[in-house]
């Protein structure tokens, strides 16, 4: 069950905003024809990388996939359900990471050598680590963006990425983590939404 908003009245968070975010929230599979402006795109992701994370390092990287074009390089690696929703949707965005994405952190994390932490082939497992779980949760920060600014988003996975990656990141140095289309919802074809666990079945209190 959701919270009502109003026991959240003290939080300081408007009931709208938690709608928007949470509880009116749904994974989209069919969408209007309303095109998507490139400046909510923009938008989506100047908030979304102001979310922290480990030493600021940023390791997100985004390809928004708009043109007849670039769809076509993109659907052959799709798992065959998820075909019809990527290619009816406004945009899909491959949330991918940077493996190198310690050569920013002199810039990003000046105040020690925090490339240092991550480069070097002995320190590989603790790059891709860093890279993967930073990244993911930039994903997470920028779909809560798009859907701030009255973007339905459809999150999913169903992809060959190693066939993603050869397509779209050749020199091998971004890879695709999950795929999230973007537009205006169809509500209409909206099936119920699935139960979610409560709190006492998820979490505990220590």
């Amino acid at each position: 069950m959701a919270p009502h908003t109003d026991d959240l009245a003290l939080s300081g968070v408007d009931a709208q905003t938690l709608k928007a975010l949470f509880t009116d929230a749904r994974t989209f599979s069919y969408w209007t024809s309303r095109p998507v402006d490139d400046a909510l795109l923009r938008h989506a992701y100047e908030f979304a990388r102001m979310a922290p994370t480990a030493a600021n390092c940023q390791p997100l990287r985004i390809v928004f996939v708009r043109s007849a074009a670039a769809k076509a390089r993109l659907l052959p690696t799709l798992a065959p359900p998820n075909v019809e929703k990527t290619a009816g949707a406004p945009v899909t965005a491959i949330l991918a990471w940077d493996s190198h994405f310690y050569d920013q952190l002199p810039t990003l994390y000046p105040h020690t050598d925090a490339r240092a932490w991550y480069a070097g082939s002995e320190k590989a497992a603790l790059a891709h680590e860093t890279a993967f779980r930073n990244a993911s949760l930039q994903a997470g920060y920028f779909i809560l963006a798009a859907r701030l600014l009255g973007l339905d988003c459809g999150p999913m996975s169903g992809f060959d990425a190693a066939a993603l990656d050869r397509e779209f990141f050749a020199d091998g140095r971004w890879r695709a983590n999950f795929l999230c289309n973007l537009g205006y919802g169809d509500r209409s074809k909206l099936h119920p939404r699935s139960p979610r666990l409560t709190f006492d079945e998820a979490c505990s209190i220590l």
